[in-house]
């Protein structure tokens, strides 16, 4: 601790620890802001541990923040704050100038029950300061805004300010030292005293080495501000109380520290903070290293600091508060040792963090080749996973034992990310990076020691330490007592079954498995032992995992950008199963959007229906076979009379545009009703129906002339929300009468049964028998886009038009039919048909093929035999209770539109004016990605989640939802 700016003098211990100043109260701040500013307002007493706050409310004029400060706190160092708070604020950041006298200064000398104090009047800066969860963008924006300020502050000069106390990290062994007696609890007095000490050992190699400056000294998540409630992006910094000259790096440290205690938070998500901060003021390499040493420190004397504050000052519900948030503080900021913690924040700034090297020797099992060794795949895509095996609890021993039988040994690879230990309805990144490797083995054989070292038996093996480090072994029975020293190759003990072997530098207590986001920085104290089994070259060693970053560079090289893809940093999705996603990490998330995948994710008897259809026979549909028969009569047979003929097609663009073209071949007219924010297809008949501008924002003004739409049937907005819904259907007979004696009439009316793209927006009651006969009193058809609605999804109805109890005249529906696979139909009677016909054939070469039709027949059996329409109606109803249960106690959300598996969950910000919370919207679904949820938004405004999940949709996934969706209402987003 060589700092030349603290003299001997400086350092005296009486100035270490503030004092608690005299109460206040909120008249006596009033009378103070007037005698001494001649402001008139009433004061509003504000938290804070060693000052006294107040917000004064001036009439008719912005309000005021009236600082008191601690007596032990000198105007030299008050006026600092002010030039501090002049130079934040040129350099583009939002920061409370003092009010200044005419003299310049800004300070004013108090006299409060004897006790004379400073105060000044300052600016109050307009916002909220961040707490609950933190996005990305949140802690990216923290660090950028604590670099931007330090820069600011680097030629600040103001040598009266120079000080002495308890929040400057300099200062850290001293006042712990003062203050850990206040802290009763002699566990955690413990442990607060080594992790500090442990920290202060890093920093004192260092410390003379570490740039100094003046800095903000609490810049934390209570002392930004932002003025975006949505973004919550901080702007401003407020309350420069700890402005004093120390390393420029704890500025850094106390942001980061501050983070730790938010819903969510990691470390890896704090570390966003410090790549922000890095990428304006770049650390060196000794700072990078000091960081989280200053992290830990700063969380003991947090802590600490509110044990003192509650005794001396037990009335203090401020710090009563904060005293949690602290205790979180220190345990995340300690939750693993501090290399691995340093290793992160030196790869968060571009400085080297070297992986562990394994110390040449012997083979750890003496005779086994690699030859004898088979690897037994626990990874995302592994075949020994398939069909939801990778949740059985007994899976990695099945997998070992079932591989041994191959060789002499089976060998679970180091850094293999193991689907095996990820769980469904996990809301956490799962610990699934292996930091060691399993082996089983066919035989006993006795394990020898790799290289000379001392033998410790464990609990449950033993351990070999040598040069700092250990090697663990597990599963063994040590065969040499505690101490013994012994030459590599020598036996130290007998396996019989499964070993656990992992290297570590000796003192690091290791897993053995992390999240990945961690494997790196436990990389560097943990090395891989595959080449003590039997050598580099079996293959045992880290597994790459897939890069998304590359692999979307490579998507965007070659794929027409305009397909667009969720998320802007999309996962790698490996694998599904049921209504689950699993990506290349091993996380697991929950598929609440996938209406495609109607009967679940590898669905064990359509994977094997495909296969075996395929063995047998796959061509065009021209060809007579039994598959397509079977699936056209159980088609014809779902549909209501007349509906008796059945087109095939490969999706439901084609299954929409052929709809309208039997309209127009019924007809003879080309002209066509539809709905506005619908969404038909891509083909051209398709899109010139579709009028949704959240698929294309110029759809309604782009619409050819033979194209008429009338408004979205909405009750909850429009031109007749909560009032007469069924106007919505005088309307629309009213346009049609309006276009036939225009010359117009219509040959066909087309319209999703239920919204889809709307988002589940059930029709007012009666719309479509109003519609359907106005329209067939004209000559044309009604066609019901039943793509995305019918098969089942709505629960109470296979197809959505039941709801209104009507009968189309043609059906057009896929999605659900083929699970994936591409697959689509048209229902309709044989006149309509055959008119068709009148103008020419039909054919699909692929529209209902072998392998088409085999899918079709077995996605109808699995809704049959599983009774997923069912499961559509008392699930999707048990989930749409929930989700109304949310809606009581969370404003935002307004409304839960739909059935079954078929919902819509709408955020509006305000209740009566229903205007549309879309960017609130769009970071829920961020925030529920985080939580393993895969959610999107839908609607013209995008404020409306769609809940389309599989239809074989669990009570327990429905949980997983709705308590996600309700803890990012809770907490934010």
């Amino acid at each position: 601790m060589s700092d030349p700016n603290h003299s001997a003098g400086i350092r005296s211990s009486a100035a270490l620890v503030q004092p608690a100043p005299p109460d206040i109260d909120e008249d006596a701040a009033a009378r103070i802001a007037f005698e001494g500013w001649g402001v008139t307002g009433r004061a509003t007493a504000l938290g804070s541990h060693q000052d006294r706050n107040f917000l004064i409310h001036p009439d008719g004029a912005p309000r005021l923040l009236l600082k008191i400060a601690n007596p032990s706190v000198t105007a030299a160092e008050l006026e600092a704050q002010s030039a501090a708070a002049s130079a934040i604020v040129d350099a583009g950041v939002r920061a409370p100038r003092a009010i200044a006298f005419p003299e310049g200064s800004t300070t004013r000398s108090v006299v409060v029950d004897g006790v004379s104090m400073q105060a000044r009047l300052l600016e109050f800066l307009e916002g909220d300061t961040l707490s609950g969860y933190l996005s990305p963008d949140v802690v990216q924006a923290i660090g950028a805004l604590a670099a931007a300020v330090d820069v600011a502050l680097a030629g600040l000069e103001a040598p009266g300010a120079q000080r002495v106390h308890q929040w400057d990290l300099r200062e850290a062994p001293r006042v712990l030292a003062e203050l850990l007696p206040y802290v009763t609890d002699d566990a955690l007095r413990a442990e607060l005293s080594h992790a500090a000490s442990s920290a202060w050992t890093v920093i004192a190699v260092v410390e003379g080495a570490l740039p100094t400056q003046f800095i903000h000294g609490d810049l934390t998540d209570d002392n930004v501000v932002t003025d975006d409630p949505v973004t919550r992006v901080p702007d401003g910094v407020i309350d420069l109380g700890d402005l004093n000259r120390t390393w420029t790096v704890g500025e850094l440290a106390i942001t980061v520290s501050s983070l730790l205690h938010h819903d969510g938070m990691d470390l890896p998500a704090a570390l966003r903070a410090v790549e922000a901060y890095h990428a304006i003021r770049p650390l060196s390499e000794i700072e990078a290293d000091a960081l989280w040493a200053l992290v830990v420190i700063r969380g003991a004397v947090l802590v600490a600091s509110a044990h003192h504050v509650l005794a001396t000052d037990p009335t203090n519900d401020y710090a009563a508060q904060n005293l949690q948030h602290e205790r979180q503080i220190f345990a995340q900021a300690t939750s693993v040792p501090l290399e691995v913690a340093t290793a992160l924040a030196r790869m968060a700034t571009g400085h080297p963090a070297q992986p562990l090297a394994l110390p040449t020797g012997e083979p750890l099992l003496a005779g086994l080749a690699a030859a004898d060794i088979a690897v037994a795949d626990f990874s995302p895509t592994s075949p020994a996973l398939h069909e939801g095996r990778w949740l059985a609890a007994s899976i990695e021993a099945d997998v070992l034992r079932a591989t041994v039988t191959e060789r002499g040994a089976a060998v679970a690879r180091f850094g293999e990310t193991r689907l095996t230990r990820s769980q469904a309805h996990d809301a956490a990144s799962p610990r699934n990076v292996s930091l060691g490797i399993e082996v089983r083995l066919a035989a006993p054989r006795w394990v020898t020691a790799p290289w000379a070292a001392t033998v410790l038996p464990t609990a449950d093996g033993v351990a070999l330490t040598a040069d700092g480090i250990a090697l663990h072994v597990h599963g063994c029975r040590a065969s040499l007592p505690a101490g013994t020293l012994i030459d590599a190759g020598e036996v130290f003990a007998e396996a019989s079954d499964t070993l656990w072997v992992q290297v570590a530098r000796e003192g690091i207590v290791a897993p053995r498995f992390v999240s990945a986001d961690m494997f790196a920085a436990w990389r560097t104290v943990v090395a891989d032992p595959s080449g003590m089994v039997a050598g580099e070259s079996t293959g045992l060693g880290v597994t790459a995992t897939m890069d998304a970053a590359r692999l979307l560079a490579r998507r965007d090289e070659s794929f027409a950008d305009v397909q667009e893809h969720y998320y802007a940093d999309p996962p790698v999705m490996v694998r599904g199963w049921k209504e689950h996603l699993v990506d290349a990490t091993g996380r697991v998330y929950l598929d609440t959007l996938n209406n495609v995948t109607s009967v679940g994710h590898a669905h064990p008897r359509l994977v094997e229906a495909v296969a075996e259809q395929w063995r047998l026979l796959n061509t065009n549909s021209r060809f007579l076979y039994p598959s397509v028969v079977e699936f056209s009569e159980r088609l014809a047979a779902l549909a209501p009379e007349p509906l008796d003929t059945v087109f095939l097609v490969n999706s439901g663009s084609e299954a929409v545009d052929l709809a309208l073209r039997l309209g127009q071949a019924w007809s003879g007219r080309r002209d066509v009703l539809a709905v506005q924010e619908a969404y038909h297809g891509w083909t051209y008949l398709t899109d010139a129906v579709s009028t949704s501008i959240a698929d294309n924002p110029a759809a309604i003004s782009s619409r050819p002339d033979w194209v008429h739409t009338v408004p979205a049937p909405n009750a909850f907005r429009g031109a007749h929300a909560g009032s007469d819904a069924s106007a919505y259907a005088r309307d629309a007979v009213a346009a049609l009468g309006e276009l036939a004696q225009a010359g117009a009439p219509v040959g066909a009316f087309i319209a999703e049964s239920v919204f889809g793209n709307a988002g589940g927006v059930t029709l007012p009651d009666g719309y479509l028998t109003a519609v359907y006969d106005a329209v067939r009193a004209q000559g044309g058809l009604a066609i019901a886009d039943e793509v995305q609605v019918g098969y089942g999804r709505l629960g109470e109805w296979f197809w959505g038009f039941e709801q209104q109890g009507v009968v189309p005249d043609v059906i057009a529906v896929a999605k659900a039919m083929g699970n994936g696979h591409p697959l689509g139909a048209v229902i309709t009677t044989r006149e309509i048909a055959e008119r068709y016909r009148a103008g020419g054939y039909f054919f699909s070469s692929a529209g209902g093929s072998p392998v088409s039709s085999s899918v079709g027949l077995t996605v109808l059996d699995i809704i049959r035999d599983e009774g997923l329409q069912q499961n559509a109606r008392d699930t999707g109803g048990y989930l749409k209770q929930r989700l109304t249960g949310l809606a009581e106690r969370h404003p935002l959300l307004g409304a839960v539109h739909g059935s079954g598996f078929y919902l819509g969950p709408e955020f509006v910000r305000d209740r009566k004016t229903w205007e549309p919370a879309t960017a609130e919207t769009a970071a829920i679904c961020r925030r529920l990605r985080e939580l393993g949820v895969i959610a999107q938004p839908t609607g013209d405004h995008q404020n409306i989640l769609k809940i389309k999940p599989p239809m074989c949709f669990t009570r327990e996934s429905a949980d997983q939802l709705v308590d996600a969706l309700d803890r990012v209402l809770s907490t934010g987003w």
